[in-house]
């Protein structure tokens, strides 16, 4: 079972023993969870600490640990370096992509995201006829910037007018953060597991970023965030709460569709790195297998997250 650790509270101590991820404060433990259960670590508070033996423990396993900023946006990331048997030859073959290639896997990446954006509005009652369109319209390597361009119909439809994407405001903006902070994670360990490296991305290419290529495959997964995100500030949530880590962490067990039946946001992840992989190593863009955009009853399951 994949689980995502957040760690909120300032002072807070991280070792493992036997098997466990344990939490202590001043000595005293307060918590524990089986490391074969831990997808990623989390840490937001101040002062934590934790031991060598943690994080040998959680790379063994391929989970990952990610240190966030103030703006629950991560800032420093741990990832293990033995991910898959073929890694050697998969990576080689990433590195070695060419442009045309990428550019298809950007192309299919941002028509994926596109039709989920559709999917989160049609289920919130709002007409998405014209991101049908604007999927079509993407070419290769998206030089007409569409994703962009859905972007600004989107955000006003879903969040309202006056609201305006911020990564580093507070408030609505912030639940954002926090939430593709969990889908980043799970993005991250899906890649590494399949043996790829994940600062070597297919569009996102900032020399500073470790995680580009996760950066890349989360764009599809973002609309279940902002699906998320609404219906936690329906309930009045403001700020990142408890209750608001709570559900954002229950996403990656979310059900979705896919081609060979029902599976979790954690299950699609993984299959879509580990097409990834394939097309990288085929050359050819089709390989890749982007998650199917959920129906409004199947976007009714989040509702379930916030009980």
């Amino acid at each position: 079972m994949d689980r995502i650790v957040d760690i909120a509270t300032d002072g807070r101590h991280l070792s493992a023993l036997r098997g466990f991820l344990i939490v202590s404060q001043d000595r005293e433990e307060v918590g524990r969870v089986p490391l074969d259960d831990v997808s990623a670590v989390i840490v937001h508070a101040h002062g934590v600490t934790w031991s060598t033996n943690l994080i040998v423990a959680l790379a063994r396993r391929g989970a990952v640990m990610l240190l966030c900023g103030s703006n629950h946006a991560p800032v420093a990331i741990c990832l293990p370096l033995d991910g898959h048997h073929a890694q050697n030859a998969r990576m080689r073959a990433q590195w070695e992509a060419g442009k045309p290639l990428s550019k298809q896997l950007w192309r299919r990446i941002v028509i994926a995201k596109i039709r989920w954006q559709a999917a989160v509005l049609e289920a919130n009652g709002v007409s998405a006829s014209a991101f049908d369109l604007l999927a079509r319209r993407v070419g290769s390597g998206d030089p007409d910037n569409v994703e962009a361009q859905a972007a600004r119909r989107y955000w006003p439809l879903l969040m309202g007018q006056d609201f305006r994407r911020d990564r580093d405001a507070d408030g609505v903006n912030a639940l954002l953060n926090y939430g593709y902070t969990v889908l980043r994670s799970l993005c991250a360990r899906a890649v590494v597991a399949s043996g790829l490296h994940p600062s070597i991305g297919v569009h996102h290419a900032n020399r500073t970023n470790a995680m580009a290529l996760a950066d890349d495959l989360i764009e599809p997964f973002r609309p279940l965030v902002d699906a998320l995100t609404l219906r936690l500030v329906a309930r009045g949530a403001q700020t990142v709460t408890p209750e608001a880590k709570r559900a954002f962490a229950g996403l990656i067990a979310l059900d979705l569709p896919g081609a060979d039946g029902t599976t979790t946001v954690a299950g699609a992840a993984n299959r879509a790195a580990q097409s990834l992989a394939r097309a990288f190593q085929s050359g050819q863009s089709a390989d890749l297998v982007m998650p199917t955009p959920p129906s409004a009853l199947e976007l009714a399951g989040l509702d379930a997250l916030l009980a």
